[in-house]
């Protein structure tokens, strides 16, 4: 029978690899709010330190659980899928799959990727001179790993008897692309990139997008999945990208009391309560960096249901890998708030699953 030996989340945010003097640089490319406190260089570097600090001892606990298999959850930003066809959730049941291969070097340039704005004017002033600073690896571009069809099917098909109907992928579905970085991010930095993974792909960006109630229910019916699995396997489990975080919305702050919440919930084993709490979220009054959706290259048009709009969504992926773990409670690595996206960058595990 395949045994749960480890549950994890992770932070998977540019900044996580990004030289912390580069950190400003990027801030002034984004339309970040003014009353946003703005990190000098020493506090930038002193919460660096504490990020590579929270990666080495999650790395060292996942290294200590020695699983077979990892399943990742991670949303999908149109790698695999765009809008002729979005699923709410899918899993990756192929022999192997590809994702751009994300060096530390290659992370600083491609967080211009996500600036959000133009690159033209200060932007793209800004992304010349990170880049100029920043050298580039001559690694592989792309990374290569095992996927684990057995696993990876069986969770297919226990979710399907549990009252799901996730959509499924044998190849990858955009070959050119390979799956997203929130996957080959904490593929790269907790693993040897030998161990295979099992990718949970959840619609976290693109409305009608799916709640924390629904990726509650999900990680609660994995978990269901794994441990009826009839083989003699290790079986971790991931979380992976945000917390808070709205990458270049106009306007865009930090809610770290919300953030700090979630994890409340979550240091409690509490997670159904985690997934409530996030649900009821609403944008308060006058807050630009959430506004509704309108029709575009990366925008349905459609209304979604109840949460925060953007990056922070990723959340919900955490709360997915949460639920495998439902009722014990996690330890909180560390929480670091990085005003510079801004984001709340959040590493976690739990002793006893």
């Amino acid at each position: 029978m395949a045994k749960l030996v480890g549950v994890f989340n992770t932070a998977h945010t540019p900044f996580c690899f990004m030289p912390p003097e580069n950190w400003d640089v990027v801030r002034s490319a984004r339309p970040i709010r003014q009353d946003v406190y703005r990190d000098n260089l020493d506090e930038s570097k002193a919460k660096s330190a504490r990020i590579i600090s929270a990666f080495d001892q999650l790395k060292a606990r996942l290294t200590e659980a020695r699983p077979h298999v990892i399943v990742i959850f991670g949303d999908d930003q149109m790698e695999c899928f765009d809008f002729n066809n979005f699923p709410s959730f899918a899993v990756y049941v192929g022999e192997e799959f590809e994702g751009a291969h994300s060096t530390p070097e290659a992370l600083a340039h491609d967080a211009f990727d996500s600036v959000g704005v133009a690159r033209e004017g200060a932007a793209g002033a800004a992304a010349a001179t990170v880049a100029a600073a920043t050298p580039i690896n001559a690694g592989p571009a792309r990374a290569r790993i095992k996927g684990h069809p057995g696993l990876a099917t069986a969770i297919l098909l226990g979710l399907m008897e549990r009252g799901f109907d996730p959509a499924f992928c044998m190849d990858m579905p955009k070959p050119e692309e390979g799956v997203g970085h929130a996957f080959m991010r904490p593929a790269e930095s907790l693993t040897d990139l030998h161990t295979p993974i099992v990718p949970i792909l959840l619609n976290c960006y693109y409305a009608p997008q799916v709640t924390g109630m629904r990726s509650y229910q999900m990680g609660r019916a994995i978990r269901e999945a794994i441990e009826a699995y009839l083989d003699d396997l290790r079986v971790a489990v991931l979380g992976s990208g945000g917390l808070w975080h709205t990458p270049g919305a106009n306007g865009a702050w930090l809610d770290e009391d919300f953030d700090r919440k979630s994890l409340e919930y979550m240091q409690k084993g509490d997670i159904k309560g985690m997934a409530e709490h996030f649900d009821a979220y609403t944008p308060p009054a006058g807050d630009t960096s959430q506004p509704p959706s309108t029709r575009g290259k990366d925008q349905t048009g459609m209304p979604q249901l109840g949460g925060p709009v953007g990056g922070t969504r990723e959340t919900c992926n955490w709360i997915a890998a949460s639920a495998v773990a439902d009722g014990k409670p996690a330890t909180l690595i560390d929480y670091v708030p990085v005003y510079a996206s801004p984001i709340g960058c959040g590493f976690a595990y739990w002793p006893e699953v």
